[in-house]
């Protein structure tokens, strides 16, 4: 041991042993509080000034604070070199994604242009790159196929046939995507002015990585048509991706001759803009907001990510509103939902991107693309885009590899995982996601409902309280029970954490409270015999007084009283209790009884008790507690009056301050539960027992002063 506090080390630690109303007093707690009032808020919210104004503008236009200070000789040719590298990759991934949308590529390029330019003065990501993605983009595809299907634009071609119109079907997607990417713009907005920023807690990274990989064999499968030049029958909904009945009318009436799709006509020149089809609002309200869900996960993983390299912050509820204007003002230019891309995220970080400066720079190398160039790219053909987009598919397939890593570390992350890939393989993209979502709350419903109990050993020469199944040498103290929970206690636990705490203490109180008043039943019974009898014999002793009164003429002079007989027997006719039993120790007309502690070894029949095991104090480690609902209040309650009817003291131990406060509020503090019974530590609540039991260290080596 010696050695071992010369390698790391060694404090001791003397104090008085402090219980929660000792602390209070130490530690001088305060009743006053930091936090301002509702009303104070409001006034504050409400108050106007100048500097006030500045910190709003800086806040929600994030550009202001670090475009005038701009290092332009550190950062110019890091921002050009990498905004040129992205703006290149951003040609070729915005036409192909537009496919996945089921949209002209042109509208891809629309996309790459006006909402990169809104997060450059919104965002506070400096390494992200916003546009064009995968996910986002088949989610809108799969909304546009299902409002406006190839056969609801079929007309009467020449010889009788039946042609598709796709100027008018394309004109109509155009506005089905549009009302759907400023709807999940309104959606991200407002989340984010109600500071909802936080929701993305609950998107794990396992749900994310098993999401984004299923949409990435939705998009691979979603591409074939155009890879392999063949025009199977749509189908939306779930389980559209398990294409056999199609495969099979496909080849059955394979045609001997085919045509290969080009990307077609790129008009010169920018649009202007125009309002979304409000009418559509409607139908497309629940896809809109799965989009702006996914698509703010996306972009915030990915800025988070990069923030932390890097060393600066990414503000929660800026990026939903910056993401949120980049879909609305978007959708309003023939732009589509938009997100960050990883590929061209780590591209435009890897070539020496300093800030979003890089984005404006992409923007100008899409819009000279757009204005001028945009006519040679008219007869690239679809299967090409198409091997672009499987291509940039590769680092979702690798997620793959997450499953054995997974299986290693957490098979809990794992089953989400595979719950979240195989629902949104089978059920489509926005069922899928809510599937996930709710299959990943109730894990978090059963870790809480779920949490490891356990029986806590000191071991010796410190304070150190461990759990005695886990680690060797710590000890349990005898006729102590440290009980510990690795979880809070709330109203989906409180039963098992009652039921845990009998079976790890060995303390069964259904069963100790039935012996109880079994012993309590037979001692009245054993008073009401013993009334009896005394009754009966003081009876009989007066009858026999009464009979030597009347003789006492015959006895010849010879006086009996009271002072020469034995001391049973009462002149006036009453009992001497000294005849009572030792037991008795209340008078003939009480009911109440003397109250018998059952014999911590001996049950009911005075054989051994295997339920008790001696213990006469337990100890609730709370530590780990953050709050506790009415359901729990009631549950420590009960176990305070049910272990303390069987002869049991219950300590409470490392309480937080704000559990404190709980539990006073709810009136849980009592002439039966004091305040004094919540102790600072365990160990000070195991010192306490040893001083209240009159005993230094119970055969332990506990000490007062902690050596480590």
């Amino acid at each position: 041991m010696e050695d071992r506090y010369a390698t790391f080390g060694e404090y001791v630690v003397h104090r008085e042993v402090l219980d929660e109303s000792r602390l209070d007093v130490v530690a001088q707690k305060g009743t006053w509080s930091t936090k301002p009032t509702a009303g104070e808020q409001m006034k504050d919210m409400l108050r106007c000034s100048v500097s006030r104004v500045k910190d709003v503008l800086l806040t929600w236009i994030p550009i202001l604070s670090w475009l005038p200070k701009y290092p332009f000789r550190e950062n110019i040719l890091g921002d050009v070199v990498s905004g040129c590298s992205v703006g290149i990759m951003h040609l070729p991934q915005g036409m192909a994604y537009a496919l996945l949308a089921s949209l002209r590529p042109v509208l891809g390029l629309y996309s790459s242009l006006f909402p990169v330019l809104v997060y450059c003065v919104f965002g506070t990501s400096r390494h992200i790159s916003v546009g064009t993605f995968a996910v986002v983009s088949i989610m809108v595809g799969s909304v546009t196929e299902r409002l406006a299907p190839d056969s609801n634009f079929i007309v009467n071609g020449t010889n009788g046939s039946e042609i598709v119109n796709l100027t008018a079907r394309d004109l109509y997607r155009v506005q089905v995507a549009c009302s759907l990417t400023v709807l999940a713009g309104i959606f991200q907005i407002l989340l984010g002015l109600v500071k909802f920023g936080f929701m993305v807690m609950y998107l794990s990274e396992p749900l994310v990585r098993g999401y984004t990989t299923a949409s990435a064999c939705h998009v691979c499968v979603s591409q074939l048509k155009c890879l392999f030049g063949v025009k199977p029958a749509r189908f939306i909904g779930p389980f559209y991706l398990i294409v056999t009945a199609t495969i099979i009318t496909h080849f059955c009436g394979l045609n001997s001759e085919y045509s290969i799709d080009v990307v077609g006509e790129i008009p010169s020149g920018l649009k202007p803009p125009h309002a979304p089809d409000t009418t559509l609002f409607s139908q497309i309200i629940g896809d809109a907001f799965a989009i702006a869900i996914v698509g703010y996960a996306i972009n915030i993983s990915l800025g988070k990510t990069f923030a932390l390299k890097h060393g600066y912050k990414v503000n929660n509820n800026q990026e939903l509103v910056s993401l949120g204007l980049c879909n609305t003002i978007g959708g309003c230019f023939r732009c589509y939902a938009v997100a960050s891309s990883m590929s061209r995220s780590l591209v435009q970080e890897s070539t020496g991107c300093k800030t979003q400066i890089a984005g404006m720079v992409s923007s100008v190398i899409v819009l000279i693309t757009v204005l001028k160039i945009g006519s040679l790219f008219e007869d690239l053909p679809k299967a090409v885009l198409s091997t672009i987009v499987i291509v940039n598919l590769r680092g979702m397939f690798k997620q793959f590899t997450d499953m054995p890593m997974l299986w290693k570390s957490n098979k809990v992350d794992l089953l989400v995982w595979l719950v979240t890939f195989i629902s949104t393989i089978l059920l489509n993209l926005d069922l899928g996601l809510a599937v996930s979502i709710g299959f990943s709350m109730l894990t978090i419903i059963f870790k809480t409902q779920l949490p490891r109990y356990s029986i806590l050993g000191n071991v010796p020469g410190t304070e150190l309280y461990l759990d005695i199944e886990a680690y060797k040498e710590a000890k349990e103290i005898p006729g102590i029970k440290i009980f510990h929970s690795s979880g809070t206690i709330n109203f989906t636990n409180a039963e098992m954490y009652l039921e845990s705490l009998q079976e790890k203490s060995g303390i069964d109180i259904g069963k100790l409270q039935t012996e109880r008043k079994n012993q309590e039943a037979k001692q009245r019974r054993e008073q009401e015999k013993q009334k009896k009898r005394e009754r009966d014999e003081a009876k009989k002793n007066v009858c026999m007084l009464q009979r030597l009164n009347k003789n006492k003429d015959n006895q010849k002079g010879v006086v009996l009283s009271m002072a020469d007989t034995d001391s049973d027997v009462s002149g006036k006719g009453q009992v001497n209790w000294g005849y009572r039993s030792d037991k008795v120790t209340s008078d003939s007309d009480s009911d109440s009884y003397e109250v018998v502690t059952v014999d911590s070894k001996q049950g009911e029949d005075g054989k051994q008790s295997s339920y008790r095991s001696g213990t006469h104090s337990i100890i609730l480690d709370v530590s780990v507690t953050s709050s506790l609902d009415t359901v729990a209040v009631k549950t420590l309650k009960n176990i305070f009056r049910d272990f303390g009817d069987v002869g049991v003291t219950i300590y409470l131990a490392a309480c937080q301050a704000c559990v404190v406060e709980q539990m006073e509020r709810a009136n849980f503090f009592s002439e039966f539960v004091p305040k004094s019974c919540l102790f600072v530590s365990v160990h000070d609540a195991v010192l306490h027992i040893f001083k209240k039991l009159g005993q230094e260290n119970n055969g332990t080596d506990l000490f007062c002063d902690t050596k480590m």
